[in-house]
């Protein structure tokens, strides 16, 4: 049987905490917690379930934290969960018939992540798998026969562990303060890094952050060579001008924007614009391209249950002679589900 330390990084999580632990505790060998400046009650929380709480000075890097919490572990394994995240009692049992199984090459266990509050920001599915649990010292080995070389890639097993991601509110504010920063001091994002400033610009900016992020994203789009970037970021770009009231600015980027195939958000943001210019005749026009002609590449409701839903107040408020395609409309909508396809981050 393997051994595990669990190593956790917080900040005010007095809420969620002991829901986490109290799911975790009996499975792990070592519990990790370093805080990194809370001044509500989760340090004491923590104490009742292990000695090892430390304190970690913020250096606006989640992976310096993450980084030094493991540099403390002393157990085969890591197990790396978020306080805002629980097992329930079928998953708990699969973790523990995981600990007693698990073979000593694999070096990195994915497990399924399921949102399953309303305040899922980053996630255009409804599961996908996350690294979670990483064994703690990599052993090099040699591979092939012939032209030997060292195996560089981690052995990775998808495990059928659902852990359920429970926040009590949106973190895309804390978000956005670390991605400002990143960006204000000419640091390149990864690849990684600028998908999610995106989708959560997309999904949850107010004005105020969509217009603080607007040089970054008009430098993007001036520049990029990228085609699915240049939509992205046009698409992030007009919901900012449609949001912020700067209509010329809207209709100049989205000209520019339909000279090549548009993406979903691009047309569902259209339709938002006419839709507010009460032109529901246009904006049923784009919103229908949103929901059936083009694909999304940031928001898949752009391209499902919100594109329909406003489709249909579109056909209605039209009036008489839209049933059948109000019809149509609503039936797609009673038939849309966030998809259940798995990834690998």
């Amino acid at each position: 049987m393997i051994t595990i330390s669990l190593c956790m990084i917080v900040k005010n999580e007095e809420e969620v905490l002991a829901r986490c632990l109290d799911s975790v505790a009996d499975l792990m060998d070592e519990i990790i917690i370093v805080d990194t400046g809370s001044t509500d009650a989760t340090k004491e929380i923590a104490a009742k379930y292990t000695d090892k709480v430390y304190d970690f000075k913020w250096t606006g890097s989640f992976s310096d934290a993450r980084n030094y919490s493991f540099s403390l572990a002393t157990q085969e394994y890591i197990y790396a969960p978020d306080a805002d995240e629980m097992l329930d009692e079928e998953n708990r049992e699969h973790f523990r018939k995981l600990k007693e199984v698990l073979l000593p090459e694999i070096e990195i266990v994915q497990m399924k992540y399921r949102t399953v509050t309303e305040y899922n920001t980053v996630l255009n599915i409804a599961n996908e798998y996350r690294p979670k649990l990483f064994k703690r010292l990599r052993e090099f080995v040699w591979v092939d026969p012939i032209h030997e070389t060292v195996r560089i890639e981690p052995v990775v097993f998808d495990s059928d562990i659902e852990i359920l991601h429970k926040p009590t509110g949106m973190h895309s504010k804390r978000d956005f303060g670390v991605f400002e920063r990143l960006v204000r001091n000419s640091k390149e994002l990864s690849p990684k890094l600028f998908k999610m400033y995106i989708r959560e610009l997309y999904l949850t900016g107010d004005k105020t952050d969509l217009s603080n992020a607007e040089d970054y994203l008009m430098h993007l789009s001036d520049t990029t060579m990228d085609v699915d970037v240049k939509k992205s970021v046009d698409s992030v770009l007009l919901k900012n001008y449609r949001l912020n009231g700067r209509e010329y600015d809207f209709l100049k980027t989205f000209a520019k924007a339909i000279v090549n195939e548009p993406c979903s958000e691009t047309c569902y943001e259209a339709g938002l614009f006419y839709m507010s210019k009460e032109d529901y005749a246009e904006a049923s026009l784009w919103l229908y391209n949103a929901a059936n002609e083009t694909e999304c590449l940031i928001d898949v409701h752009s391209s499902g249950d919100k594109a329909l839903e406003n489709l249909i107040n579109c056909y209605m408020k039209m009036g008489e002679g839209y049933e059948d395609l109000i019809a149509v409309a609503s039936q797609k909508l009673k038939d849309w589900k966030l998809p259940e396809e798995s990834v690998i981050i």
